[in-house]
């Protein structure tokens, strides 16, 4: 990895506005999460909606997005890609280093925050459990999502048709789909490490989650070192 673009992506990322954004939804579900703990209600009640639906199912990607899309999307928009593609840099140095920057940022703002609902919620393995399959989800969702900068002139739009059509609403009715969701590698996981089975409920086995994330992860990260490749050549994406 290349610790100078790493270094320069992150005060890039991190002195844009857009950053904010990440701030409110960290907060809302942990807020959510003590209102739930304060009615005395079981935590079965209310935790799977708020940990899962709303923490793994729609903080996660959102939070993803902005970042993964950014990282690399925002330096196509303004030209400033042009000075990066002009150093004699291998392209996949560059994807990593953006890749590592964005799933770091995301981890911090969704899988810590994710985490510690899940302690207020239930316990301690539970809040571990869920913190490391938003980790996973969150590299997942990021290595996509930078491919996707790469791909599409809008590649907001089309993440967000990805998270609330595909991830939230096809998966609910198409079993095979979820074989293709992150967000059901990251329940997956989450629901395995904790080892609640109640809170938590998961399809998958943890081998094919961990192993479809790792293909996720894989297959974004060589897409955009190509898709780099072919706009140093062209300037534009598709």
């Amino acid at each position: 990895m290349n610790l100078t673009i790493a270094g320069l992506t992150a005060r890039a990322l991190l002195g844009r506005r857009r950053i904010l954004l990440l701030i409110p939804m960290p907060a809302v579900l942990i807020g959510l999460t003590l209102v739930g703990v304060s009615t005395g209600e079981p935590a079965q009640q209310w935790a799977p909606t708020i940990l899962g639906q709303l923490g793994l199912g729609v903080i996660l990607p959102l939070t993803a997005l902005i970042v993964g899309s950014s990282v690399l999307g925002l330096e196509i928009e303004d030209g400033t890609i042009t000075h990066i593609l002009a150093k004699p840099l291998p392209r996949r140095e560059i994807v990593v280093a953006k890749l590592v920057v964005a799933w770091a940022v995301t981890t911090v703002t969704t899988a810590v925050p994710i985490g510690i609902a899940g302690m207020i919620a239930g316990s301690t393995g539970l809040g571990a459990g869920l913190a490391l399959g938003a980790a996973v989800g969150a590299l997942a969702y990021t290595a996509f999502f930078l491919a996707l900068s790469l791909m599409s002139r809008r590649p907001v739009a089309v993440g967000l048709v990805y998270i609330m059509l595909w991830e939230n609403l096809l998966v609910q009715f198409v079993s095979g789909a979820r074989a293709l969701s992150i967000q059901q590698y990251s329940l997956t996981l989450a629901d395995r490490l904790s080892g609640d089975t109640v809170l938590l409920e998961s399809t998958l086995s943890t081998v094919t989650a961990a192993i479809l994330a790792a293909a996720f992860v894989a297959i974004g990260t060589v897409i955009a070192t190509q898709r780099l490749r072919s706009f140093a050549l062209t300037g534009e994406t598709s």
